[in-house]
């Protein structure tokens, strides 16, 4: 594969991400070891190469209980390795003003491309009062929002990863603002799509899942009027590039339909000159 690959959510496996007790049921799905030690960055990176993924969009997490990976730690990788590393900002929820501050630190400073914010973690919906001025905020920066949709692998609730109504609702209330959804939506694939089609800002990318894995009716929206709203993500370190690309030859997308899954969306959508 000679195709450009940016991929749209990972995350660098700190120590004080992977012992967040709600990770417990995905290291036991994918037999993730327990770690001892920080590991280096350069083990995602190899990941990264494992897939012939040229640039990942490297995610900062904040939980209610603190940052699991901060946004320091993200702006020292991107600093390291400028070429493969974008940042994507995450910030403390419960302290609106101090967030929106640390939000335009993480974008005119640390040069982040995004905005994480994953509703379980704080079993909020996302259109809760506590996420609209980090929403004006992305506006006004001119960055995306990406959020998670679809039920929730990690030990919380499902509920605040439903496309309808919550992701729907933002759309209408912030037109302008990009919103990209990660997950698919599963197993409301089809409510995601409709919202995507529904709303020109709205993206879907399909961290957490295989090529293999990816629902039908979302490989037909890729080839048909979605061509421009569907992006690659792993959710790294839950699965790796290679594996969820190995299967990507069977989906038979043409061409121009594989450079925009692969590269060519989330390129305009984050605003990477690659």
């Amino acid at each position: 594969m000679t195709q450009k690959i940016i991929d749209a959510w990972m995350q660098h496996p700190t120590k004080t991400f992977l012992d967040e007790p709600c990770f417990d049921s995905l290291k036991r799905w994918q037999k993730i070891p327990e770690i001892k030690q920080e590991l280096p960055i350069e083990l995602t990176l190899a990941a990264m190469d494992g897939g012939k993924v040229n640039i990942g969009l490297l995610s900062a997490w904040h939980s209610p209980r603190g940052p699991l990976i901060s946004n320091e730690l993200v702006y020292e990788f991107t600093q390291k390795y400028p070429d493969r590393i974008y940042g994507v900002a995450a910030v403390d929820l419960s302290q609106p003003m101090k967030a929106v501050a640390e939000l335009r630190k993480c974008v005119n400073e640390y040069g982040f491309k995004a905005l994480r914010i994953v509703q379980w973690l704080w079993e909020k919906p996302p259109t809760d009062p506590l996420y609209y001025p980090l929403y004006a905020e992305c506006v006004n920066l001119g960055i995306p929002v990406c959020l998670q949709v679809g039920h929730t692998g990690p030990l919380m609730p499902s509920e605040t990863g439903r496309p309808i109504p919550y992701i729907d609702q933002i759309a209408l209330h912030f037109p302008d603002l990009e919103i990209v959804c990660g997950h698919i939506g599963y197993p409301w694939t089809q409510e995601m799509i409709a919202v995507a089609t529904k709303h020109e800002n709205v993206y879907i990318d399909t961290s957490a899942y295989t090529a293999k894995r990816y629902p039908p009716e979302l490989v037909q929206f890729m080839k048909t009027n979605g061509k421009k709203k569907v992006m690659f993500g792993t959710n790294f370190p839950m699965i790796p590039h290679a594996k969820c690309l190995q299967d990507l030859p069977a989906l038979e997308l043409d061409e121009e339909v594989e450079a925009l899954f692969l590269h060519d969306n989330a390129a305009r959508v984050f605003k990477l000159a690659s």
